[in-house]
């Protein structure tokens, strides 16, 4: 059981990244802000601070994590970069994709980051605050999302404090996320993409930038990445999907035409909407409301991603 700890907040300047930095290299974990959410940080070399990660959230340990790097050449060190993978990132990095590729025998990774994989999930990051993390500690950096296994994700240093609070010791405030989902995982082939986990990165972006096609990988491949459990970015209190009008006890997440009690997008923006999905379901979790209903999101670009995010949190 995770030992209780003094949580520090500090606004994400030099001085705290100096400092975060010094907690990485000691083997501690830190929260730090990313364009997607806010991970939780440590050095994916070491496996007594990886598993600090594991026992912060009560995470499973089948289910692996996301290593963030500072360039392609690091990644290079970690992974085996094939022709597709190197076009992918070129593209892309920094931002919001994950690559799953096979890790390398020589790389120095904690097993424990792999979860039993052969491969290994390898991010770019554009946030100037990880980058300047990785930067500073000098280390490939694991983090998934900071928050308990399978809650919402935080997209604000207050979501981190909520569900992690007394069980780290740093959370870097650097305010709202901008993109608010997770980053797309991908696998790269010679002659395909397999889509492992929606996001921010949409198949259109992924077959353009690869020209080849994007399939889809379902749940008979078992876990091969992070976010790929059924029941995940899930409140405390039941969820319903495709609501058009709220009954009774019911806090209405509203998108478009449907107003609600908040709105993820008046204008039905998507991309405005996925940058407002898990504070809108932290809002409605605090609600007074038994529980949450959310409205119509179409089935098209990020619109995949926040209706993925919305099937797990309802399952």
């Amino acid at each position: 059981m995770q030992p209780d700890v003094s949580t520090e907040l500090r606004h994400c300047d030099e001085c705290a990244i100096a400092y975060a930095a010094e907690l990485i290299r000691a083997g501690q974990t830190v929260a730090v802000p990313t364009e997607t959410v806010y991970g939780l940080a440590a050095d994916a070399r070491n496996s007594d601070a990886v598993a600090r990660i594991y026992a912060a959230k009560g995470r499973p340990s089948f289910n692996p994590l996301i290593v963030h790097v500072a360039d392609v050449p690091m990644a290079a060190k970690l992974a085996e970069m094939n022709d597709m993978a190197e076009r992918l990132a070129k593209a892309f990095w920094p931002g919001p994709l994950t690559l799953v590729l096979p890790v390398r025998a020589e790389a120095g990774l904690s097993p424990l980051v792999m979860a039993g994989l052969p491969t290994v999930a390898i991010r770019c990051a554009a946030h100037p605050a990880m980058r300047a993390l990785i930067e500073a500690s000098g280390a490939p950096l694991a983090a998934p999302s900071a928050n308990r296994s399978g809650a919402i994700s935080p997209t604000r240093a207050e979501h981190v404090l909520r569900s992690l609070g007394g069980r780290i010791p740093l959370v870097l405030d650097g305010g709202q996320t901008a993109r608010g989902i997770e980053s797309t995982i991908a696998s790269p082939a010679a002659d395909h993409i397999r889509l492992l986990r929606p996001g921010p990165i949409t198949t259109e972006m992924l077959a353009r930038a690869s020209g080849l096609p994007v399939v889809v990988s379902g749940s008979d491949h078992g876990i091969e990445a992070p976010g790929q459990m059924e029941s995940h970015y899930a409140p405390s209190k039941p969820v319903r999907l495709n609501v058009l009008s709220a009954e009774r006890e019911e806090y209405l997440i509203g998108f478009g035409a449907v107003s609600g009690d908040i709105s993820l997008s008046e204008a039905g923006d998507l991309d405005e909407a996925a940058a407002a999905l898990f504070a809108a379901l932290h809002i409605a979790d605090a609600s007074s409301a038994e529980r949450i209903a959310v409205a119509p999101i179409p089935m098209e670009g990020v619109g995949l991603a926040i209706n993925d995010r919305l099937r797990r949190a309802a399952a």
